[in-house]
């Protein structure tokens, strides 16, 4: 069996549409497909309904962001959304672009680990976004 990509799935439990602005603004993303609730040719499921008032949250979409997709979805919409035990990692071409995309990654967030030299990166940092998403700032060391 061979897999073609892994592509991480976001549920924004009702913030999306900020979030997808937001990755559009500090990451350059474009959506290249987006999808809300009211417009789903299916009624949901049993046990999928987002809250009612909730038909203009987004069901599904899809990020490119570099040479990487990203879906994302508000999934319950219940306000909360938790990111646990997982990063995803930007790699970025060089110093000034890893201290550009941390910085603005970092507005309204949490720096975890300051962008450095380490032994394997020219410059490397943990930045937890506004929306609970962990980002691991990665240069590619000089060859």
């Amino acid at each position: 069996m061979k897999i073609n990509s892994i592509q991480p799935y976001l549920f924004f439990d009702g913030r999306c549409e900020e979030a997808i602005e937001f990755y559009r603004k500090t990451l350059g993303a474009e959506v290249t497909m987006l999808l809300r609730f009211k417009d789903s040719p299916e009624a949901p499921k049993s046990g999928c309904q987002p809250p009612v008032g909730s038909e203009n949250k987004i069901m599904h979409a899809s990020l490119q962001i570099g040479a990487s997709t990203i879906l994302a979805s508000d999934g319950r919409c219940g306000g909360n959304p938790k990111f646990e035990g997982f990063s995803l990692s930007l790699t970025v071409p060089n110093e000034a672009e890893a201290e550009r995309q941390f910085k603005a990654l970092s507005e309204g967030g949490t720096v975890e680990m300051p962008l450095g030299k380490t032994f394997f990166s020219p410059s490397f940092g943990v930045v937890t976004d506004r929306f609970d998403v962990s980002w691991m700032v990665y240069v590619l060391p000089s060859a």
